[in-house]
Parts: structure tokens; sequence; C-alpha cells
């Protein structure tokens, strides 16, 4: 286990389109995230796409962003840095991000498939099934969401819907770190191109993401919406 100060550590995510601030890529918050709420401290270094090449060459070649340094080590792969910073950065010293439950960790895992089916989809007469498709990703995550957790059953065994302000309770955890930037993503592309936002009858969802905005470390790593909006202009199919 390490102590704090012993390590050097450095991420290295997508840069914007102006090259400077942090880009759209929804894997590159997820391990941002990760370090804020790690409390460990690291160097962020923004990495433009239309140079990563010759800039990875000397110390990951080949590599794709995100790239995490340990004390010069390079790191890949997003599941990959993530587990390492589990393994190297827990208790006593820093926070275990692990969820408690198996289910938060599958919620919401087929959302950000359906919206990128739908959001790309050449052919105007299938819009309204992959739509539907969406939607129904939507809500079962609000039903998740919205039922009670086993351990606020246990405190209130009468509970109807559930108050908790994340995925596995009222901290985020590994679970929320991969969701909230994808399905951020889904609200601002489909909002823009479709004019077609997450219903604000999902409850569940809709006091899910309010929470996250309320937390610094979503707040500090979330591209700006219009970053997410430049990014997918030349995918998506404009509406006549």
């Amino acid at each position: 286990m390490l102590g704090k100060g012993a390590t050097e550590l450095s991420f290295c995510p997508q840069a914007s389109e102006d090259g400077e601030s942090v880009g759209h890529c929804p894997f590159c918050q997820r391990l941002f995230m990760v370090l804020l709420l790690k409390g460990v401290p690291f160097t962020l270094t923004t990495v433009d796409v239309k140079r990563a090449l010759d800039v990875l060459k000397d110390f990951a070649p080949g590599a794709q962003l995100p790239v995490l340094l340990y004390n010069g080590e390079p790191k890949t792969d997003t599941v990959t840095i993530e587990d390492f910073l589990e393994d190297k950065l827990g208790p006593p010293m820093f926070p275990s991000l692990a969820p408690q439950y198996r289910e938060s960790s599958l919620a919401g895992n087929d959302i950000f498939h359906k919206f990128s089916t739908y959001i790309k989809n050449p052919v105007p007469a299938q819009d309204q099934a992959l739509q539907r498709n969406l939607l129904r990703a939507l809500l079962d995550l609000d039903e998740f969401l919205s039922a009670p957790l086993e351990h606020e059953l246990a405190q209130e065994p009468h509970l109807r819907a559930s108050r908790r302000r994340f995925l596995d309770g009222d901290q985020l955890t590994l679970a929320d770190c991969n969701l909230l930037p994808k399905l951020n993503m889904v609200q601002v592309v489909c909002q823009h191109y479709r004019r077609f936002g997450i219903p604000k009858d999902l409850r569940g969802v809709w006091r899910y993401l309010n929470s996250a905005r309320e937390t610094k470390e979503f707040r500090y790593s979330c591209p700006s919406s219009e970053e997410i909006v430049q990014a997918y202009r030349s995918v998506v199919r404009l509406l006549q």
C-alpha cells in the first residue's frame, strides 16, 4: 500500500478542441473522477488527439488515451488503470470506491451503446425504434434508482421510493464514475441534435444527475456542453 506523497502520478486525458482543457472523452472523465475521489495528488496533462501519437511515443508508444504515469511507468486501458488505482490507493490511507452492491455496477450499462446506435443512425425511418430502445434503457435505470436498496430498507422497512443520491448509496463509487460521464453526454447530445432529452418524469435519473452536479469531482472533471456538442458534430445525422 502506498502512503500519501510516496508516489508520483501524472494523468494524461484527451484535450478539448482548444487543445488545453479536458475533452469530451467519457473514459477520461471516468478516471479523472476516480483520482479526485481518491484524494491523491497528481499532475494533469491534457493531450491533443491530433498530436497524441507524437506526444505518447516516448513513454507509451501505440497507447490510446487516457494514460496514467505511475512513477514514470505508463498504465493504459481504462479498466486496467481503474483496477490499479483501487488496488494501490486503498484503505486506510485512501477510500475504497468499490460499490457495495453488484447491481450498482450493472445499472445503466446498456445506455451508452443504445445512445450511440440512435444518434449515429444513418436511416431516418429507424429513428423511432432506436429512440424507444434508448428510452427503455433509461427507464430501467430509473427503476433501479427509485427502488430502495437493502441498507435503506434496513433503516426504513416501509420505504417505497429510494432517496439515495447515487447508484450505490449517498457516496460516489466506481460505478458512478463509469456511468455519469456517459449519462451526461446522452442528455447533452440528444437534447441538442434530436430535441429529445432525458424525460423529466424519470425522477430517479434526474435526482441522480442533479446530485452528481453538486459534487466537485463531477463538476471539475466534466467537459463543457459546447465541447460535447462539437465533438459529435461530425458523426450525428442532422435532422431535416
